[in-house]
């Protein structure tokens, strides 16, 4: 039996559903259950559907020539998740998604959304709500990694996403903030002894 009261309880947030509407949705969504170290999506592939995360935790991130990665996103329960520039271009994917811990999400093909548009308009509300939100955050990091200093960009982080610390290692948040283990290290470090850079 699949429960869906959590997808549905986020959908809330933002738009109401008649049971007819949510029958629908419902119908739509296809369960998966992906192991911790296995890729949802992988650079290259057909990046043809949006996942929401029901539990476990996923990270985004590029490889660039050289094998170094470069952590686009974090995604844990209650969170949606793609590659959205080759979602919607339905371009080969640009980035790795993979599970951090066993996990299970909910996907929902790239036509199927299409679709839903056409007979449940008001999810057109609900995706360009969560599109608008996903492009502040991605703007504000921009321009929190151009101004603020390593140090600060990681009291952020910890700050604002204290529910990701328990699934990600110091060389994920690393790559997420765009310096080296062995620098983050250091920040951290100094950090405990009360010495600010």
């Amino acid at each position: 039996m699949i429960h869906f009261s959590l997808i549905l309880k986020n959908i809330a947030q933002h738009i109401s559903l008649d049971k007819e509407e949510t029958d629908y949705f419902t119908s739509l969504l296809q369960p998966r259950k992906i192991a911790k170290k296995s890729f949802l999506l992988k650079e290259g592939q057909a990046c043809q559907s949006i996942y929401y995360v029901q539990s476990g935790a996923l990270r985004a991130f590029h490889l660039d020539r050289r094998g170094k990665e470069s952590t686009i996103t974090f995604a844990i329960n209650d969170w949606w998740i793609t590659d959205m520039y080759c979602f919607v271009t339905e371009q080969p994917a640009m980035q790795n998604i993979v599970a951090m811990a066993d996990s299970s999400v909910l996907q929902l093909q790239k036509y199927e959304l299409e679709e839903l548009f056409i007979k449940v308009p008001k999810f057109e509300r609900f995706f360009r709500i969560i599109m608008q939100n996903s492009y502040a955050r991605e703007q504000l990091r921009v321009l929190q990694n151009l101004t603020l200093t390593a140090e600060e960009r990681y009291n952020i982080f910890i700050n604002k996403y204290p529910q990701f610390i328990p699934h990600i290692s110091q060389k994920q948040i690393a790559s997420y903030l765009g310096v080296t283990p062995e620098f983050l290290c250091t920040v951290v470090k100094n950090m405990t002894r009360g010495i600010v850079s």
